[in-house]
């Protein structure tokens, strides 16, 4: 499984497969096992946790007020994810999965695959 670029900091310079400039960095969150990454997700539960810091609020805190599938948030938590601030009046957020990055450079991070690729907040 592919992890987050370890220099990604928010405010990069995002640029996608054609090197347009599609927005910054706006949030990031590691993937769940970021520490640990001999663990396999399955192996994963909220045992661990504390009451105010539970994978409910954890959602709540990253995705807030956007509507995404279940499915799809679960997964940004599992693999980790970059949160694009996309530039334009009407535009929407947009997600980024670690396998969706090319490369992460001081204040530039290079995608692999189109803007309309990217998981899109409503």
């Amino acid at each position: 499984m592919q992890t987050l670029p370890r220099d990604i900091h928010k405010g990069m310079r995002v640029f996608d497969s054609a090197h347009h400039e599609i927005g910054k960095v706006e949030d990031f969150r590691f993937s769940e096992n970021e520490d640990q990454p001999w663990v396999q997700p399955e192996d994963l539960d909220a045992s661990d946790r504390h009451p105010d810091n539970s994978l409910v609020n954890d959602i709540a805190e990253v995705f807030d007020p956007d509507e995404l599938p279940e499915e799809l948030r679960e997964r940004l938590l599992r693999e980790g994810f970059v949160r694009l601030d996309t530039s334009g009046l009407f535009a929407a957020d947009r997600y980024i999965l670690p396998g969706q990055i090319a490369s992460a450079a001081g204040d530039e991070l290079m995608l692999n695959v189109s803007k309309d690729e990217l998981a899109k907040a409503h």
